[in-house]
């Protein structure tokens, strides 16, 4: 119940602070043309607060906060809202009421082409803006994180050389000095399965390079566990060699017990638990009995273990002990992704330039097939879920998510799809072009259109929740 009434919360925080801001855009800009702005409403439905300001704007706070509108006065009756995805709306009025020559000027419709273009696209733009502010904040604050140190390699990671031990230092052309940077920039080739060159710094401290094929990749992998399929797992994942459980008439059953801390096998170190395998199976191998060192109360012990052999239905005969690990939880954060103001400006600006070409690339990618819808398009229960979860890291990853919030929001409100802002900006460059605007008849048809197009989108916003959360 905690959780959901987190996520519910968080999830509140996060549009009531974006959309709002995608509305001020809308709102400040409109003002500086001289358009009459009618109300701005932070929220739908019923008005819980109500302040007329002296320019005659109406300031509301409205029952239901999933988003807010800016009305702005327009004499034309079709065009009553100039919606963002967020349900943010622009244009409307009572074009039937009497209105002065002085107010006709303050209108919507009655500016020219290049100023409703220059409102329409302020909201996209305060949501980049409010991005690169939210990940400079970001930044200074300083963003805990796990160093990206490697606790193991399989599959592709280890026939491309990779070892315990490696730290990342750069994928590609991008620095990672965290895991979670690690992680973000393997997704995109590991989406497009090309190959990438990776900078490592060996246990020792030795620098070189890593070529990863990704193009080995298989076609059914996992999207969402990109890295897990790549065979790369980190140092903080790695679990220590303690004994969870002993299960009955089995090798270790009587000999081990539970808390048992085991540091070696036959005089070879365990360090963590991925060490037994392979320990185990060479002592079975060998065929007769070996020691094994473990700590237990603060007291080293040696004990004397045979291996069992087992023969799955299934599978090839391994050699066991019969032990499962304990689970700790992860160990502190170790590394930190943190700059100073000043150097925190650039940093913010290049991270937002960075992810809007990840987000048009992922775009491309769900249009071409190359990747699965479902994890294209996140509907409400999924930015709760994670709203809930970031917020609980602390205030620098409750940011991050933010930022990709707000330039995701600014992203989808420019799609050239009628009832958005792109779709607003589609007409005005038709305007440019013939030099009249677009007819009422054919606005009426792209309205119908853009609530098709915007109700598929949301219902498929929907199902990939119910299919990534409910049915996993």
């Amino acid at each position: 119940m905690a959780e959901l009434i987190g996520s519910v919360w968080w999830l509140l925080v996060s549009l009531g602070l974006l959309v709002t801001f995608h509305e001020f855009g809308h709102y400040w800009v409109a003002r500086r043309c001289g358009v009459k702005v009618l109300r701005f409403s932070v929220g739908f439905g019923k008005p819980l607060f109500m302040r007329r300001g002296k320019d005659g704007t109406e300031y509301v706070v409205a029952a239901i906060p999933l988003g807010g509108y800016v009305k702005m006065l327009d004499e034309r009756a079709l065009i009553e809202d100039m919606p963002a995805a967020d349900g943010a709306g622009g244009a409307g009025g009572d074009p039937g009421a009497t209105l002065t020559e002085a107010e006709r000027a303050g209108a919507f419709n009655r500016q020219s082409v290049w100023k409703r273009i220059a409102i329409v696209i302020a909201g996209p733009i305060a949501n980049l803006l409010l991005c690169v502010l939210l990940l400079w904040a970001m930044f200074v604050i300083g963003r805990p994180d796990y160093a990206p140190v490697l606790g193991q390699a399989t599959g592709i990671a280890a026939d491309a050389g990779l070892q315990r031990g490696d730290t990342i230092t750069a994928v590609g052309d991008r620095q990672t000095p965290t895991w979670s940077e690690v992680q973000m920039a393997l997704i995109p080739s590991a989406l497009d399965r090309s190959d990438v060159q990776l900078q490592v710094l060996d246990a020792n401290g030795n620098a070189g390079t890593r070529r990863l094929p990704l193009s080995r990749l298989p076609e059914d992998f996992d999207e969402r566990r990109a890295v897990d399929a790549i065979g790369l797992v980190p140092r903080h994942y790695s679990l220590p060699a303690v004994v969870g459980q002993v299960a009955p008439d089995t090798a270790g059953w009587g000999v081990l017990a539970e808390g048992d801390r085991i540091s070696a096998i036959d005089g070879q170190p365990v360090r963590e638990w991925a060490d037994l395998g392979p320990l185990v199976q060479a002592l079975g191998e060998r065929g007769g009995r070996g020691m094994v060192e473990v700590i237990r109360d603060d007291e080293r012990l040696a004990l004397e273990l045979e291996p069992t052999r087992m023969t799955p239905e299934d599978g090839e005969p391994y050699w066991a002990i019969g032990i499962s690990p304990a689970r700790p939880q992860l160990p502190p954060m170790d590394a930190e992704l943190r700059y100073g103001p000043i150097a925190a400006v650039p940093a913010a600006l290049a991270e937002t330039a960075h992810q809007a070409g990840q987000l048009f690339s992922m775009i491309g990618r769900a249009f071409s097939g190359r990747v699965e819808v479902r994890n294209t398009v996140a509907g409400p229960i999924t930015i709760a879920r994670a709203a809930n979860a970031y917020a609980g890291q602390g205030a620098a990853w409750f940011l991050s998510l933010l930022a990709l919030l707000s330039l995701s929001l600014g992203i989808l409100n420019l799609l050239p799809i009628p009832l958005l802002d792109g779709g607003h900006l589609l007409y005005y460059l038709i305007e440019l072009v013939k030099g009249s605007p677009v007819s009422e008849r054919t606005m009426a048809y792209g309205q119908y259109i853009g609530l098709m197009l915007i109700a598929a989108l949301m219902g498929l916003a929907f199902y990939n929740d119910i299919v990534n959360n409910l049915l996993h």
